[in-house]
């Protein structure tokens, strides 16, 4: 696993939106999530959960998943990336 993958989320810029997304769908206001999370890993993160996720980043980062993507993004890293790359 890479140190990135490792690394936790955090900030003021996309990767804390994100993570305050993750903690207030799930609510759980101590949520800590690296690059490499997943649904598998994380207590509550269901399959409701996660289309309530996917639909607060959309409205967060002003982005429109396709159906195919609501469910293909294998991590949280992977996600964040897609974000970036749609905020930059």
């Amino acid at each position: 696993m890479s140190e990135q993958s490792n690394r936790t989320l955090g900030g003021d810029g996309v990767e804390g939106r994100v993570l305050q997304v993750f903690r207030e769908v799930l609510a759980v206001d101590d949520l800590q999530l690296s690059d490499a999370s997943t649904a598998a890993d994380v207590p509550g993160w269901d399959s409701l959960a996660h289309i309530n996720i996917m639909y607060s980043l959309e409205a967060e980062f002003d982005v429109q998943f396709s159906d195919e993507q609501l469910t293909s993004f294998q991590d949280v890293g992977e996600l964040r990336r897609f974000l970036v790359e749609q905020a930059g």
